[in-house]
């Protein structure tokens, strides 16, 4: 059960710092797309950041301790931070490689969580899977959209 913690607490640092990730780009994205891109990425942001609370929930609904500080989220994560945003095309392009990182994690949580029996937590973690294939196709859609310019 140790390891369903482990992972769990992973996925929770990869949604927090992807959700920042988005949030920079909503913030600091520069475009004649500009307003377009900044209600985009406001929706994707309020989504992960919705997210944090039911997955640090289920850390300890199976009795584990949900990581809560920046370091311990930077430790943690797989993604990684932009230091300064790039083009829109490439924010969304790094964007689309960090949904499919967190589902890459969420697939590992999920078989985990089926070993032990932990179906509603399978079911949540399903749920999650399918909010980034969402994610994914929006940006995937918008990426297209910009390369084509």
């Amino acid at each position: 059960m140790d390891e369903l913690q482990r992972l769990l607490n992973k996925v929770l640092a990869d949604t927090f710092v992807l959700a920042l990730k988005t949030q920079n780009v909503h913030w600091n994205v520069e475009d004649p797309d500009f307003y377009a891109y900044h209600k985009f990425t406001q929706e994707m942001y309020e989504e992960l950041f919705g997210a944090v609370d039911p997955i640090a929930e289920h850390v300890r609904s199976i009795d584990g301790y949900a990581v809560g500080s920046l370091g311990q989220y930077l430790q943690l994560t797989s993604i990684s931070e932009f230091v300064v945003t790039p083009s829109p095309a490439a924010a969304f392009s790094q964007l689309l490689l960090d949904h499919q990182k967190v589902i890459n994690v969420l697939m590992e949580t999920f078989h985990m969580a089926e070993k032990f029996m932990e179906h509603g937590l399978s079911n949540f973690l399903q749920d999650r899977m399918d909010a980034h294939k969402k994610h994914m196709w929006m940006l995937r859609a918008t990426v297209k959209k910009a390369e084509e310019e």
